[in-house]
């Protein structure tokens, strides 16, 4: 069923694509992706919280057993890439994988399901793949950032900070300009990559169903959205475990003492 029966493919498309906001220029707030992203995270605090909380060394539930074959398999990936020691990095690692393979998700979700219940109650526009907003993603990536200088200044102190970006790649102070630039550029690439890749992989799998959608009559919409939502769920699942890797694995690098 298409949200308010749109005149052209190209007004559905559109319709689809454009945020609930409040706001206006840089103040803008996009209020359904802060929404949708806040509901899934606390949905994923309060599913771990109660599993951890009624866990028992018998023969574990479903629930029980999926979250402690998921805290596993983090764990044993931070062990393989952060060297360092930090109570922090586990869980911290945890609730990106988590956080950011939710609100993937929700790409899964027929794309008229939930704007036309919204519709229904006067709320004209509803996006609810929070990762397909590049402010969201780009706001986590930036949250990584932060973290990425905290825990240089942490391990390396202020001295190495300064050496971290004057002395790197080339070893001499007489290049510390050169250094600095070029230390620079590889610091802000981090956090963009970061966020453009999610947000590009996600805003590619959303869009390809609008036009399914779209194109495509309702009774044979699944013929084509069934395969692509099943091929979907691996591009939901590495997108967050990529995100969750480099997070690793940028901390790793600023955590790391070695001599300079």
């Amino acid at each position: 069923m298409a949200v308010s029966s749109p005149d052209s493919p190209q007004e559905y498309i559109r319709h689809h694509l454009h945020n609930l906001q409040i706001g206006e220029g840089f103040w803008t707030l996009n209020i359904d992706s802060l929404f949708f992203s806040i509901l899934l995270g606390v949905i994923f605090l309060f599913i771990f919280h109660r599993v951890a909380r009624r866990a028992t060394s018998g023969v574990p539930g479903k629930l029980q057993c999926a979250v402690e074959l998921i805290f596993g398999f983090v764990d044993s990936t931070v062990k393989d890439m952060f060297s360092g020691q930090n109570k922090l990095i586990a869980p911290l690692a945890l609730t990106v994988f988590m956080w950011v393979f939710l609100m993937n998700l929700m790409d899964l979700i027929p794309v008229d399901f939930l704007p036309y219940a919204a519709q229904q109650a006067g709320i004209p526009y509803l996006r609810v793949v929070p990762t397909a907003d590049v402010s969201i993603t780009m706001s986590m990536s930036l949250g990584v950032f932060l973290l990425i200088i905290i825990y240089t200044f942490k391990y390396k102190g202020v001295k190495g900070f300064i050496k971290e970006y004057t002395l790197h790649p080339f070893n001499h102070w007489a290049f510390a300009p050169i250094n600095f630039v070029l230390e620079m550029v590889s610091l802000l690439a981090k956090p963009i990559s970061l966020g453009l890749r999610l947000f590009g992989n996600m805003y590619a799998g959303e869009l390809i169903f609008i036009l399914i959608a779209a194109l495509i009559p309702w009774w044979s919409q699944w013929i084509l959205s069934l395969p692509w939502a099943i091929f979907h769920i691996l591009i939901i699942t590495l997108q967050a475990f990529i995100f969750m890797v480099l997070t690793i694995v940028y901390l790793s690098m600023a955590s790391a003492t070695e001599d300079h």
